[in-house]
């Protein structure tokens, strides 16, 4: 049944109209992938290690833990697109083999400097959804080096040669360099799967993640999203771990994690059950809006009634964010491969149509449903629910309001579209690919106008939709910034937990805002932002040209290029991928 829904929801990908480009009215899925977009992705991966990134330190200092997690989920993701990519420039007359893997080597060189600079003992006391970034993130290296090693040092990581102590055998009997950090990566992946687990609790809304231990119970998207992603991952990649030294701190060495027990085994059915529990969760809750769009989350009204306390998810947090959108697919796509249940792949399809009516594109027509052109002097496009002209946006980003949380997300959503929409080698090959390929039209628009935010450092700003209508500062109108509100959504990714009973433990209702010992220190409110911008005193904030929207708030950050890296990649693996089937 899911399959016949599947190339029905494809039946429209056969020919569309490419938006921004020459290749208007001419079938985006008849061309090859372009070589330019490689080049313009390898450019935004190497701005933002060259201007971001301190490898004395391991990390990219301006980034928090969790942003951090994700920005090398990027790297490692960036990694194995170069190395399936790089054999395309032979066309172009580049076959130096040795300055193709001097490149992929010091990419990588900076990805095993972050496992260093990684600060995970922090981390593994923060919320279950920072620690469940890491799981994804040491996958995802995991999955770099497999695919690296198989396409030119050989499938699975044997040696090339038969074990000897000549100098002629040790040379041959050797495989790619990264395979000894694989355990290494698993051990970490692991620890935290184990560590992020601890989150699921079944006394609460039958089931489901809790975000934060140290705030009242708020059962989110993004963390089940996140457990359902990294389960299956695991499930999926993981290659065991027979280390079996307990997580201490060098600094405590009597204090030891008495729940880090023996060996693990690959392929354990654990995790496949857990992803898919908390799959069927976060479809039972109810947590979908009324445009098929994931909203954030729920709380449990009366949960500390000592008489009657409440147990249900009936308070929901209607705000939505883009990364809500986006971390699910890979669990759509892996519990397809792990079950062959069609649902989850049309599951997945579905809600990616969702983002992109919400940003007000129509698929079928290869257009936005508003005609930008008719625009007056500082007006914008309507809100559409998750952007606008067929953009992808935050509400924050017309205002220039994002916190640091939120100028992450976007890329996030491309990372994990790229993800779902890896070819598939069965039955449904056909209308996956038809599907993925019907979604080109719109990241291609997403990307260029990316593109058209960066400076000339070739930094990548943070609201896409200004490139697009190539609008200033100052001609923007104030009434026209803000997005429709919903007085059941809260927007505490951008502007900070609430101290109020819904969010925070009675005992803690006296602490004040801000920096509060919560594990929510990154939330930095935006009055203080803007403050610090108008005075030049907070580090990440910027000035700059006054007539640039992406000068305003944060500015241009370590976060924002990670979102031009993520949606140029996947409008290269995508049309890689498909645009030819």
């Amino acid at each position: 049944m899911y399959f016949s829904r599947l190339v029905a929801l494809a039946a429209g990908a056969a020919r569309f109209q490419g938006v921004l480009s020459s290749r208007a009215n001419t079938g985006e899925r008849s061309h090859p992938p372009d070589l330019e977009v490689f080049d313009q992705l390898l450019d935004a991966l190497e701005v933002m290690q060259e201007s971001y990134f301190q490898p004395w330190l391991g990390t990219w200092p301006t980034a928090i833990d969790w942003t951090a997690a994700v920005i090398g989920t990027h790297v490692s993701g960036a990694l194995s697109t170069l190395s399936q990519g790089l054999e395309k420039f032979g066309a172009a007359g580049i076959d130096d083999y040795k300055a193709k893997e001097n490149l992929i080597t010091s990419y990588f060189s900076q990805v095993l400097s972050f496992y260093f600079g990684q600060d995970a003992f922090s981390i593994r006391n923060q919320a279950y959804d920072d620690i469940l970034w890491v799981v994804l993130g040491w996958i995802e290296s995991i999955n770099f080096i497999n695919l690296h090693t198989k396409l030119f040092y050989g499938a699975g990581g044997e040696t090339l040669g038969p074990p000897g102590r000549g100098l002629p055998d040790v040379l041959g009997n050797q495989t790619w360099h990264g395979n000894i950090w694989k355990p290494v990566f698993a051990h970490r992946a692991r620890i935290f799967w184990d560590l992020g687990e601890k989150g699921w609790d079944t006394k609460l809304c039958n089931g489901g993640m809790n975000w934060n231990p140290r705030l009242t119970p708020y059962k989110n998207a993004i963390t089940n999203e996140l457990f359902i992603a990294a389960s299956i991952s695991m499930y999926q990649y993981f290659p065991g771990d027979d280390n079996t030294s307990p997580f201490n701190n060098p600094k405590e060495p009597g204090v030891v994690d008495p729940d880090i027990v023996g060996p693990a085994e690959p392929g354990d059915e654990k995790y496949l059950e857990a992803a898919k529990a908390a799959y069927k969760w976060i479809l039972d809750v109810g947590m979908k809006n009324h445009q098929g769009l994931f909203a954030d989350g729920f709380h449990i009204t009366g949960w500390d009634n000592v008489t009657h306390p409440g147990t249900r998810c009936d308070a929901r947090d209607n705000m939505v964010y883009t990364y809500n959108q986006g971390v699910i697919l890979t669990g759509n796509l892996g519990l397809w491969k792990a079950t062959g249940d069609e649902r989850y792949l049309f599951d997945g399809h579905l809600l990616v149509r969702n983002v992109i009516s919400a940003t007000g594109f129509d698929l079928d027509k290869g257009d936005p449903v508003d005609d930008i052109d008719r625009l007056k002097p500082g007006e914008l496009p309507p809100w559409r629910g998750l952007g606008r002209a067929g953009i992808l946006e935050e509400a924050c980003d017309a205002s220039g309001t994002c916190s640091q949380n939120g100028q992450t997300f976007k890329g996030i959503f491309f990372h994990h579209l790229t993800a779902f929409c890896a070819p598939l080698d069965d039955e449904l090959r056909e209308g996956h690919s038809r599907a993925c390929s019907h979604y080109l039209g719109w990241i291609r628009r997403n990307a260029l106008a990316a593109l058209a935010t960066r400076d000339a450092d070739g930094k990548f700003g943070e609201w896409w939709t200004a490139g697009l209508l190539n609008t200033s500062t100052h001609a923007l109108r104030a009434d026209y910034l803000a997005v429709p509100s919903d007085a059941q959504a809260v927007d505490y990714r951008n502007f900070g937990v609430p101290n109020d009973q819904t969010w925070r433990p009675r005992r803690a209702h006296s602490s004040g805002p801000g920096r509060d010992g919560f594990g929510v220190s990154d939330q930095v409110p935006m009055g203080q932002q803007a403050s610090a911008a108008k005075s030049g005193n907070s580090e990440g904030v910027t000035a700059g040209d006054a007539s640039d929207p992406n000068n305003r708030g944060r500015g241009r950050t370590v976060e924002t290029q990670s979102g031009g890296l993520a949606v140029l990649r996947a409008l290269w693996e995508i049309s890689s991928a498909h645009a030819s089937d």
